[in-house]
């Protein structure tokens, strides 16, 4: 299988914000992944690099790898906690191979790799007059296993999806979202479309919801990006085309009765118009029962204390935290830790509940002193 990717030198005096548009176009433009080459002089060099490939991996929605000269068993773990699909030791490591074969067995043997099993076809060319099978590789060679492109801004061309379909028909394979129900399988309505329910992948919010027809079916898997139809103007369209909000699928679920779709994407920017994070918005029925949702409720939480941070209210226990500082905060979090383990070894197991109540809430005040919130929480154990 063949992978179109775009790459970046990341240099010592760079910062994440210099690629930003490099990122969005491999988010958008039908890449499969994203190469950032890094080099570091200094240790200063090497922080900055880190922190910055911490961004970059959290702003592009496709694969990651990163070359970098491996100076330290550290440096294989903070770029694995950067959330990069791949490290690859580049010329520059001074490494032991023992230390890397270490690297590999704590982090992956697909994780880490040396720079000479990274394989790289070709570094730059023109889309518009490279027959695929002209390059030297056989078709069977090609499909046998990952081969990389990295395509050169130089060449003129963003259409990504074009040069994939040149390939493909050349019976290469390139890579795509694979589908799993037909078109023909699903049910439609009267006008042959079929609903698409949109939520957060991460949060299971509930963002909008929208038509497809046939088109935007098969373009959602074939961009990566949430297509639609539109009723009213009677065309398909791509979700962020003028706004920029574009939605990136994670997965897509059919209904038992095929008739409508469940889609969890990620959102860039906001779902709605109107400006507000989820469509649905008017009340139409409101219950007093209460919140149970656990992700909800510390989501919430954390919104409460933040808001208490900027808008301080008298009285506040949560203002008296803050005004205290860092190692009071500290303190209390300590504090009902403790009270954990004290309850834990207690008769009466239902004590803990609250214990961990208090310890949560410690927490969380702790995560918005620091900036630390609960998605990000989320995502480093959705790693692990």
């Amino acid at each position: 299988m063949v992978l179109f990717g775009k790459k970046i030198e990341f240099g010592n005096n760079n910062s994440f914000r210099d690629f930003t548009d490099v990122i969005n176009d491999v988010n958008t433009k039908g890449y499969d992944y994203l190469y950032v080459k890094g080099e570091a002089y200094s240790d200063a060099d090497k922080e900055n690099f880190f922190h910055n490939m911490i961004e970059i991996a959290s702003l592009c929605e496709k694969k990651v790898y990163v070359e970098f000269p491996l100076t330290h068993f550290e440096d294989m773990k903070k770029l694995y906690y950067a959330n990069v699909c791949q490290i690859i030791a580049s010329e520059g490591t001074t490494l032991e191979n023992s230390v890397i074969e270490d690297g590999k067995k704590r982090f992956g043997e697909k994780l880490v790799v040396y720079k000479k099993d990274f394989a790289k076809i070709s570094s730059d060319f023109d889309s518009y007059c490279v027959n695929p099978l002209s390059i030297g590789y056989s078709k069977e060679e090609l499909n046998e296993k990952e081969a990389f492109y990295f395509i050169d801004n130089a060449s003129g061309s963003d259409n990504i999806f074009a040069i994939k379909s040149l390939y493909e028909n050349n019976g290469i394979d390139v890579f795509s979202l694979k589908c799993q129900i037909p078109w023909e399988k699903l049910k439609k309505n009267a006008d042959g479309l079929i609903p698409a329910i949109v939520v957060d992948y991460k949060s299971d919010k509930i963002l909008m919801m929208a038509y497809m027809n046939e088109d935007a079916y098969n373009n959602t898997f074939k961009t990566g990006l949430m297509n639609y139809y539109s009723r009213s103007r009677n065309s398909q369209w791509i979700k962020g085309e003028t706004s920029g909000h574009f939605q990136f699928v994670k997965y897509i679920k059919a209904d038992c009765d095929f008739d409508t779709l469940l889609c969890g994407v990620s959102q860039i920017g906001v779902p709605c118009h109107t400006g507000k994070d989820t469509c649905f918005f008017n009340d139409v029925l409101v219950s007093d029962s209460s919140e149970k949702n656990p992700s909800k409720i510390l989501t919430d939480l954390y919104k409460v204390i933040e808001d208490r941070k900027v808008n301080p209210k008298e009285g506040s226990y949560t203002n008296y935290l803050f005004d205290k500082g860092l190692d009071k905060i500290l303190k209390k979090v300590g504090e009902e830790a403790c009270e954990i383990v004290i309850a834990s070894k207690n008769e009466e197991p239902k004590e803990i509940k609250y214990e961990i109540a208090d310890f949560l809430y410690h927490l969380s005040v702790l995560m918005v002193e620091k900036g630390v919130t609960w998605e990000e929480v989320a995502d480093e154990l959705a790693k692990r």
